[in-house]
């Protein structure tokens, strides 16, 4: 396989500009597992997971990539801030716990007090001979400019209105951001990759001569075997349509996952958790219509993230094979571009 090479495939030695998002409940040891394997690289997402289900789950990925006990493991993990703080003053030092595991980076998202966890990560490394690499979600200019200046992260992952599970409620389309946070940035600063939306080799293409390092996908890896969403979920993203995705918060207020900063909401299938909020119904009953649905086993109240490229993909394969899909595709498109000039 041809390599791009981009500032991003330097960094983290990896032969595709290609980054799996962390994604909490579909993330799998064998996903990130498998997309390492294929050159990309991929965090897995913490979620609610306690340190001892976060150093299993990397210790068997430790195994599948055969990386000796005391090297870096070439993998991510990604917290939600305003989830870490919450086990913060229990007996369980998760952040911690991943760190002694000494995965190549970590992702923090959502919540107040990114820079405090930022500084611990700083801290714990400065008592050991390891750089963590640390990413950071942006959904605005003044966000990338205070983790470039202030926080000195080392990769910005630029998230547009169009991506799946959770981001701003109002940010713009992932063009205009990703342009106007590449001219705010300087170029010597941190990497600068694009997320939201993004399906196909092609879009790959054009996001990386407008000037991202790399790419960030999570629908997209949904849509593979090792994910950890349900074969019900699956034959729903496959039959998922171009507009088949609505955000707001009534998908967690059902699901009870709230706890998220102001302005910051979720995209997901639009179904009937979406229709009962249309509708104008009351909060308990649309619990209610959840529950009653859940313990029925139906599928229409199935909380199911995902991004506007959902209806883009109409299959299920492995997750090597989409690395690799989605790498020809994009070097193909980085080849026709080349003839354009004359």
């Amino acid at each position: 396989m041809q390599y791009i090479s981009t500032k991003l495939t330097k960094c983290m030695d990896i032969s595709s500009p290609i980054v799996v998002a962390p994604m909490a409940f579909a993330s799998t040891a064998s996903l990130i597992s498998a997309v390492t394997s294929a050159g990309a690289f991929g965090f897995f997402g913490a979620g609610f997971d306690t340190s001892e289900q976060l150093v299993n789950t990397l210790r068997a990925i430790r195994r599948d990539l055969n990386v000796p006990p005391d090297a870096p493991l070439p993998v991510g993990v990604g917290f939600i801030s305003w989830i870490l703080k919450l086990t913060e003053g229990s007996d369980d030092p998760r952040l911690v716990r991943v760190l002694e595991v000494l995965p190549k980076a970590i992702w923090f998202a959502f919540g107040d007090d990114l820079g405090d966890y930022i500084a611990q990560v700083r801290v714990y490394d400065g008592k050991r001979n390891f750089k963590t690499l640390i990413y950071v979600i942006v959904n605005s200019i003044e966000e990338a400019l205070r983790a470039t200046n202030e926080w000195k992260v080392d990769a910005l992952v630029v998230q547009g209105i169009e991506a799946g599970g959770h981001g701003g409620a109002k940010v713009p389309p992932l063009l205009q951001l990703l342009s106007a946070v590449i001219a705010a940035v300087p170029e010597d600063g941190p990497l600068i990759l694009a997320a939201g939306g993004i399906a196909t080799g092609a879009q790959i293409a054009s996001l990386l001569t407008l000037g991202a390092s790399g790419v960030v996908l999570g629908t997209r890896f949904l849509f593979t075997h090792e994910s950890a969403y349900s074969s019900v979920r699956k034959d729903i993203l496959v039959k998922a349509g171009l507009n088949a995705t609505a955000r707001g918060l009534m998908f967690d207020e059902v699901g009870r996952t709230m706890g998220w900063p102001d302005g910051i909401d979720g995209r997901a299938i639009a179904n009937g958790i979406w229709r009962d909020h249309d509708e104008g119904l009351g909060h308990d009953e649309r619990l209610r219509r959840f529950d009653e649905s859940s313990a029925r086993g139906e599928s229409e109240r199935l909380v199911i993230w995902a991004g506007v490229g959902v209806g883009l993909t109409d299959k299920i394969q492995s997750a090597e094979e989409v690395v690799r899909e989605l790498h020809q595709d994009a070097l193909q498109a980085l080849q026709r571009t080349s003839t354009l000039l004359v």
